[in-house]
């Protein structure tokens, strides 16, 4: 009895670029960094490539990195939370609220500034709470919600600085905007600690495989015994303990908390982690990505403001950027971020 041999399927340089991609993954911006520091190098007059303005670049880019990990955290799970921008803000904003006086638009309360600290990530942790309940045992849409939830809390933001800026922040609030270990500043070493511990969770845990799943495919997740709806709520809530912890950095940055802290910053955060290969469809995508993501729009800024850019240009920068990223994980990975494609 003879057989009939199966037609192999004819090599594709599409399907090619995909396993390259899959291999890869994580490292394929590196390329594009090395590039763009070519590029910073010969159009700033030297102004790019020194040490100084490369820390920067770094101290700038620690309080976006850490709610990048919030946000890819989410995403995994095959979720969005746009309330992350505004708990970026608000925490810290109450965080500096309990701690300062009347006379600097504070409480009065002169709250201990440990205890404002911790206040500022139980405040992040809680409106995540809030949300994962909402998502996780409600079935709201997520998207819609968490898009309420910041126009929420932005109000909210504003009605307890009453448009103003919080200064004069008690010392250890500002620590970890100011402090170097050896040499680097404590909140790039944070933030390098943030995505090593993030990645390791999510790789090497029962917790990130079961994020995974549940991002992949929540139906086979659920067959497969894995309780969605506690995954997907521990998930928020992380996120938005994270999303407050980076704006506490941010604010130690700039020894002050404005009114409008946050705003506009859920676009840097999705740029990064959609061109660092995070999967808006869930179940794909790693830190080690995202924060190559963090490091090329972190750079690309960098670069935009020496050669005097205006700044809407460098917003403009950023939506280019996620388009382009689209574009080529739809070309090498073969994934359509629109389910019904």
């Amino acid at each position: 009895m003879t057989t009939v041999s199966e037609p192999r399927e004819r090599p594709n340089a599409f399907a090619l670029l995909r396993r390259t991609a899959g291999q890869l993954q994580g490292l394929t911006l590196l390329p594009v960094i090395v590039l763009v520091f070519v590029i910073g190098t010969f159009t700033t007059n030297g102004s790019f490539l020194t040490v100084s303005n490369l820390i920067s670049v770094g101290k700038l880019s620690t309080a976006l990195a850490v709610v990048v990990v919030a946000e890819c955290i989410i995403l995994i799970a095959g979720k969005i939370d746009l309330s992350l921008q505004s708990i970026f803000g608000l925490a810290p904003t109450v965080g500096a609220w309990l701690a300062t006086s009347h006379a600097v638009g504070g409480s009065g309360l002169n709250l201990d500034p440990y205890l404002a600290m911790a206040a500022t990530i139980a405040v992040g942790a809680l409106v995540g709470a809030v949300n994962a309940f909402l998502v996780a045992y409600v079935r709201l849409n997520a998207f819609i919600l968490t898009l309420a939830m910041l126009i929420l809390l932005q109000g909210v933001q504003l009605g307890i600085t009453s448009g103003k800026t919080l200064y004069d922040l008690p010392a250890p609030m500002l620590w970890i905007g100011s402090a170097t270990l050896l040499g680097v500043p404590v909140d790039i070493w944070t933030a390098i600690l943030v995505f090593v511990i993030g990645g390791i969770v999510l790789r090497q845990t029962r917790y990130g495989r079961s994020l995974y799943a549940v991002g992949g495919r929540a139906l086979a997740a659920r067959a497969a015994g894995i309780n969605d709806r506690l995954v997907l709520s521990v998930a928020f809530i992380i996120g938005g303990a994270l999303a407050a912890f980076g704006g506490l950095i941010l604010t130690a940055n700039l020894t002050a908390v404005s009114s409008t802290q946050g705003n506009n910053l859920i676009f840097s955060v999705f740029a990064a982690a959609v061109i660092g290969g995070v999967s808006l469809n869930g179940g794909r995508g790693g830190l080690l990505g995202a924060l190559t993501g963090v490091i090329l729009i972190a750079l690309i800024t960098n670069i935009l403001t020496l050669s005097g850019f205006e700044p809407f240009w460098i917003d403009a920068a950023s939506g280019l950027i996620i388009v382009i990223a689209l574009l080529i994980a739809r070309f090498t990975t073969g994934e359509a971020e629109d389910e019904d494609a």
